[in-house]
Formats: structure tokens, C-alpha cells, sequence
């Protein structure tokens, strides 16, 4: 059985590239990096469970880009640049071939997302437990916040909404395999480019990780404002809709969460801002409500008022239901 020292040594040292502000990375007790004139450093962390947010027959690659991706995702709802990470890892056994595959795939991920890795913890366990810190910078005073929208702002999302929640069913057997679902599931794309973007436009974000009600709840909580979604506007992807019917497209678009796409409100005027950046992205960004004043959700389709889910969204201690 290998050590944790030659763990480390052996499979992790490959992504532990070179970063302009990291002076001291693996091999010490601590990590040394400074931060670039005029930023604040944006930190964030995520923690996959066996049994609670993969399932364990899922390869070793794919559990590496999923946690990289799902914790970059909250640099991108803040505006902030990706630029170095931590790991933790409690392993049931220290199995060459998983780590191989593991670190392959989080050096791949690193590449992508343009993040370092600086350091990190190995131990043993009943169940793997995986945590990656995300680090990033945003220029002072320039980060996104849950709390800033006002009444009359435009509600809008990126991408497609509800194609994670069916990847997950397809592993578990409950739909068809289908690639495109599957990768949705497996290697989210978190949209950093877009909330460096946002910066100058919006008014509030989040990104979707425990679905879509639930996430702009949060918007809305911290904003002390209500919200008028429009059902029929939910970007549903064409896979999805041909996959499940329209009832559980719509249910998992707004509470199967795990798309890692990003919530945002700006004021009206700034409608012709957003059509431009999603041009400029090549991304959908879709219209899909506003904020108004009040509490909760009020949701319709077609204009007819139409009843909430009984659940938001994913709540670790709360049973999740389907239509």
C-alpha cells in the first residue's frame, strides 16, 4: 500500500504547475503566494461524498473534472479569475490504478480551468471523500454578490437548465445512455468567462448547484426581493426535451440542479448588454423572469399561474422528490 507522502509525489506533483503568484507550492507545510496589485482573493470549497454525490462505480477521471468543476463554479458566480487549489482526500485504499486515473483527470481539469494545484491532505477512510479549496482573484470591489438585486431587474441564466439531473438518471439506469447527458453530469462547464463578464452588468448571481429555485431563493433571501418566473422560458436542451417528458423537463430544470450554469439579475436597461455578450460568448443567455417586490417565487407558464415543486431544489436533509 502506498504512503501518503509518495501518494502525493507520484500522482499529484503533474498538476502543480507554475503560477506567477505562487511562490512556494507542493513539498513544504505550507503553500506561499501573494496576490496581484488591486485584488481580492476569492476562496470557495466543495467536498464530493460516495454515496451522497457520486456513485461508486463512476470512473476516477470523471470525479476529478466533477469536483474541480463544481468548485470553480462559485469563482465564476462571484466574477472571480480561477488561479490555484488545494486538495483533500480521504480514500478508501490507496489503489494505484484509481489514482492514476484520478490525477490524469485532474490535471486535464487544471489545464482547462486554468488552476494550479498548491497543495493538499491524503488520508484513509470507509468512503472516498473528496475536497478541492478553489482559490481566485476579482479585482477590489468588482465581486458578484446574492444580494444586490432590486425590483425591475431581469432574471436570466446560462445555457441549458435540467440536462445534470437527467445524466444522473441515465447512469442510474432510469433513462437511455446518452453522452451529451452524461458529460453534463460527469464534467460540468463552469461559465468563468461569463462572470468575469457580468462584473459590469449584473446585479446579483449565483451558480446553479442545488437547482434553480432553490439557488436564486438565495438571490432573493439576500436581496429581500420576490421573483415572476416564466416556465415556458426555461432553456431546455433539445436532448432533454426528446429524452423525458415536458413535466419532468420543466421539474428538473428548476429543481434538479447541478447544471453549474449561473443565475443573474441586471437592471432592464441592460438587456441589449446581455444579447451582445451572449454573442460574444457563442452562449445562450436566456430571459426567463424578473425581480419584483415581495417574498418567494411566483411561477407561471404560458401566463397561467401554475403551482411550485413541493422541493426547491437538492437539500442534504430533506428527501428530494420527482414529479
Amino acid at each position: 500500500m502506498l504512503g501518503e507522502f509518495e501518494i502525493i509525489r507520484r500522482y499529484f506533483a503533474n498538476a502543480s504547475g507554475d503560477h506567477p503568484q505562487v511562490q512556494l507550492g507542493i513539498g513544504d507545510d505550507c503553500a506561499l503566494t501573494t496576490l496581484p496589485p488591486d485584488t481580492q482573493l476569492a476562496l470557495s470549497i466543495d467536498t464530493l461524498v460516495e454515496g451522497v454525490h457520486f456513485l461508486p462505480d463512476i470512473a476516477p477521471a470523471d470525479l476529478a473534472w466533477r469536483l474541480l468543476g463544481s468548485a470553480v463554479s462559485d469563482l465564476a458566480a462571484m466574477g472571480a479569475s480561477p488561479a490555484w487549489i488545494t486538495l483533500a482526500l480521504t480514500l478508501k485504499d490507496s489503489d494505484s490504478e484509481w489514482l492514476e486515473q484520478f490525477s490524469k483527470g485532474l490535471s486535464e481539469a487544471c489545464h482547462q480551468y486554468g488552476v494550479t494545484l498548491i497543495g493538499g491532505d491524503t488520508t484513509s477512510g470507509s468512503i472516498n471523500v473528496l475536497s478541492a479549496q478553489v482559490h481566485g482573484f476579482v479585482e477590489t470591489g468588482k465581486g458578484l454578490k446574492r444580494s444586490g438585486a432590486q425590483p425591475g431587474d431581469l432574471i436570466f441564466v446560462s445555457g441549458s437548465l435540467g440536462d445534470s439531473r437527467a445524466g444522473l438518471a441515465t447512469l442510474k439506469g432510469e433513462l437511455d445512455a446518452n453522452e451529451y447527458l452524461l458529460t453534463r453530469y460527469l464534467r460540468p462547464t463552469p461559465r468563468v468567462e461569463l462572470g468575469v463578464a457580468l462584473r459590469d452588468i449584473a446585479s446579483a448571481a449565483i451558480d446553479i448547484s442545488d437547482g434553480l429555485l432553490a439557488d436564486l431563493g438565495h438571490i432573493l433571501e439576500q436581496s429581500q426581493m420576490a421573483a415572476e418566473l416564466e416556465c415556458s422560458q426555461l432553456p431546455i436542451s433539445e436532448v432533454l426535451a426528446q429524452s423525458v417528458s415536458k413535466p419532468y423537463a420543466d421539474h428538473w430544470a428548476l429543481t434538479g440542479g447541478e447544471d453549474f450554469e449561473l443565475c443573474f439579475t441586471v437592471p432592464s436597461e441592460m438587456r441589449a448588454s446581455v444579447a451582445e455578450l451572449a454573442k460574444a460568448l457563442s452562449l445562450n443567455l436566456t430571459e426567463i423572469g424578473c425581480i419584483v417586490a415581495g417574498e418567494g417565487v411566483h411561477l407561471t407558464d404560458n401566463g397561467v399561474s401554475i403551482a411550485l415543486p413541493e422541493t426547491f431544489g437538492f437539500d442534504h436533509f430533506h428527501k428530494q422528490g420527482n414529479p
